[in-house]
């Protein structure tokens, strides 16, 4: 999981992410950091993400649960 957060805290721009943070407050948060996620997530853990399945993920753990469950 420690991998995972490394690479959205990068699309994020930021340092460090945790579990507890909320998506829409990163600075960076719209459609095309979406779209790196949902590309990220296909390539790396072959899963198939949605725009509104990533948007209703609301925080970090959700969106890490979602694609590691």
């Amino acid at each position: 999981m420690e991998n995972l957060k490394k690479e959205l805290a990068g699309l994020l721009e930021v340092e460090k992410v945790n579990d507890s943070d909320v998506l829409s407050t990163f600075d960076c948060w719209d459609s095309l950091t979406i779209l790196s996620i949902i590309a990220m997530v296909s390539e790396q853990y072959n899963k198939h993400l949605t725009a509104e399945i990533v948007r209703e993920a609301h925080t970090i753990g959700n969106l890490c649960a979602l694609i590691l469950g």
